[in-house]
């Protein structure tokens, strides 16, 4: 049987949860419809999910279609859980993109939009709620063309829209106006036939099928999850115009793990989109980027309606793995089918986890780290001296999530400081700085010379030798990268140095001594701990020379309000640092487009239904990281030992007595 593993995506409350659900009813694999206010939906499992009415987890049902098994994977609609999208979108053969017909494109519907066309993955598009009052059609699809894209296939139209009687009526799909000029524009075929007045109902229908699972067109349906409308023609859709898994399933391992949890005893499952070989129970496979390798205890794979436990997992299919114990989301399991890169901006905020009067440290930080297992953009920061533990977040409603997580399954007290945004520092200009091996002020047995260099922003740090390799043991310069890596995590100002090339101009070491009859001589030997502790020393003092300036994450903004509004919004924007770069009208509305600082994202949310009447819409993402121009230049507290600080950083390192 084939296999389609299939994505539901949406802004916050279009109903993709509620659509989800009426699939798998008109599907026969549930009796009942479960209900996002009653907190009985098969894919919103976590208690905090059916409390708050949102999903905050990836699941993963399924349903059989015909000749197909589908994998439907529902996803959260808030921005401040993407980082679950984010995961989910490389296992995809299609994807479904949910919008509310009464609210239109909403600012994430138009950020998830632009990812599935960068990557490619087919997409209907289906516009729910047409039974709500305020429903829309025409005008909706009009939104669609001009916010979305243009490539777009009307598959029918709507009666009754705004009551419980609204329909989807089938048929026009790509015979519907404008349809052909969509279809001709990929298809030269169809562009001759045309031409020679050859089209035909068949030759349309064969190259919206081509075209779609090529994402080059976007289906659009109508209907109501709540009633039902236009949902078993989406179903048909699906079946019909989506690609369905491919693979060898005779070919070598290959998959990807997009999600990991733990089980009841405490163990972690990792679940997997296999796309090449067969994997079975007992097998031992090779997984992540440093090539751990573990045995497959017991697997589980989706079929009619949720997971059985199978002796193996084909290609195509999606498992839950047992036994892999040191497995991370983004591993590959086998052969690396791809390198595993993020879709979607980092986190740029960060608050400090407070533990509550009867909350142990210990445990706080068990608990936070397991949670960073499951959702590895949230990023931990431990301060040993200051014992305090930082979160990198995406918003306020995900700190809230993590708060209410801590309390329910961990049973800990937590409240947090103050978000801040998470800075970078960048170098100014070029700096250098030497060691020497048995000269005044080292202690360290180790000569280590380091030059650092501007990169541009996205480059990454490359190190490079201007030293001869075999001038000294493998295990030194190894000693030297790695902790050059480690240190720029921390700059002159405490903040993380993403972009610039360092490079060793000098080296040397103490070789291997031993007294006579006796062994080993480490006070007058260099070890891999000379050079790990020399390091950070030398780099820092280069970057002193160089420089370096810290930058605050910035989000490209875009309102849309009523245009009489104008006038309020402007100096609201300028108070909370935005800069609005492009004013335009669009019939009674006024769009405004800018950035603003991370930090102020929130505080802008909070403020534009009071400014707007309830009418304003905000959409943001990251933008780019620019110079602090205002203000204190920010600081971050060090979580290491102090490199900026010699004295104090000899205390701490090293046993020996140095200058």
């Amino acid at each position: 049987m084939h296999v389609l593993n299939l994505g539901i995506l949406a802004h916050v409350d279009a109903g993709k949860t509620s659509l989800t659900e009426r699939l798998l009813h008109s599907a026969g694999v549930i009796d009942e419809i479960g209900s996002v206010d009653d907190g009985n939906t098969r894919t919103d499992t976590l208690a905090l999910e059916r409390q708050r009415g949102i999903t905050i987890k990836s699941a993963v049902v399924s349903f059989p279609l015909d000749g197909v098994t589908v994998n439907l994977i529902d996803t959260p609609g808030h921005p401040d859980f993407i980082a679950e999208v984010e995961r989910v979108l490389g296992v995809l053969d299609g994807a479904v993109l949910v919008i509310s017909a009464v609210e239109g494109v909403q600012a994430q519907t138009r950020v998830l939009m632009r990812t599935l066309q960068r990557l490619r993955i087919p997409t209907l598009l289906f516009a729910n709620k047409i039974d709500r009052r305020g429903a829309r059609h025409t005008e909706v699809l009009r939104e669609i063309a001009a916010r979305l894209t243009p490539a777009i296939v009307p598959m029918g139209t709507v009666t009754g829209p705004g009551t419980r009687a609204a329909r989807f009526v089938p048929g026009a799909g790509p015979g519907a106006p404008g349809a052909l000029d969509v279809l001709t524009e990929h298809d030269d075929a169809l562009l001759a036939a045309y031409v020679d007045d050859r089209v035909t109902g068949a030759l349309l229908h064969r190259s919206l099928v081509a075209q779609t699972r090529q994402a080059l067109v976007h289906p659009v349906h109508f209907g109501s999850a709540a009633t039902g409308a236009g949902v078993a023609d989406l179903l048909s859709g699906i079946e019909e115009l989506l690609p369905t898994a491919d693979g060898d399933a005779d070919g070598p391992v290959s998959g990807t793990v997009f999600k990991v949890e733990r089980g009841p005893a405490g163990e972690k499952i990792a679940y997997a989109r296999m796309f090449s070989g067969t994997l079975r129970t007992r097998d031992r496979i090779p997984f992540g980027a440093d090539g751990a390798e573990g045995r497959v205890t017991a697997i589980s794979v989706f079929g009619h309606g949720t997971d059985t436990r199978a002796d193996a997992v084909t290609a195509g299919r999606i498992a839950r793995l047992w036994g892999l114990g040191d497995i991370r989301i983004g591993d590959a399991l086998g052969e690396p089918r791809k390198a595993y890169e993020h879709v979607f901006a980092p986190p740029t905020l960060e608050t400090v986890v407070v533990p509550g009067p009867d909350t142990h440290r210990g445990a706080l930080h068990l608990a936070l780290t397991q949670l960073a297992e499951q959702d590895p953009l949230i990023g931990l920061r431990h301060d040993p001296r200051r014992q305090e533990t930082s979160v990198s977040l995406y918003g306020e409603v995900q700190k809230e999530v993590v708060q209410a997580t801590l309390a329910d399954d961990y049973g800990l007290d937590v409240t947090f400081r103050e978000t801040t945004p998470l800075c970078v520092e960048r170098l100014v200009g070029t700096g250098h700085a030497v060691e020497f091996d048995k000269k005044d002020p080292n202690p360290f047995l180790a000569t280590v010379g380091l030059r650092v260099e501007p990169a541009p922003p996205g480059s990454g740090v490359t190190f490079r030798l201007e030293v001869e390799l075999g001038s000294m043991p493998y295990a030194f310069f190894k000693a030297v990268e790695d902790t050059v890596r480690e240190t720029l995590d921390q700059g002159l100002h405490g903040w993380r140095i993403p972009d610039c090339v360092v490079t060793m101009t000098h080296s040397g070491y103490s070789p291997r001594q031993s007294h006579a009859h006796q062994g080993f001589d480490k006070s007058m030997s260099s070890t891999g701990a000379d050079f790990r502790g020399v390091t950070p020393l030398v780099l820092v003092e280069a970057l002193r020379r160089a420089g370096t300036r810290v930058h605050e994450p910035l989000h490209r903004f875009r309102v849309e309000a009523p245009a009489d509004t104008l006038g309020v919004l402007l100096p609201a924007l300028a108070g909370l640092g935005a800069v609005p770069e492009t004013t335009r009208n669009r019939d009674d509305l006024c769009v405004l487009e800018g950035t603003v600082p991370a930090a102020r994202v929130h505080a802008l949310e909070q403020r534009l239904p009071g400014l707007t009447r309830g009418e304003g819409e905000l959409e943001s993402s990251f933008a780019r990281y620019a110079p602090v121009t205002h203000g204190t230049v920010p600081e971050r507290p060090r979580t290491d030992h102090n490199p900026l600080n010699r004295k104090e950083y000899l205390l701490n390192v090293t046993r020996r007595v140095g200058g």
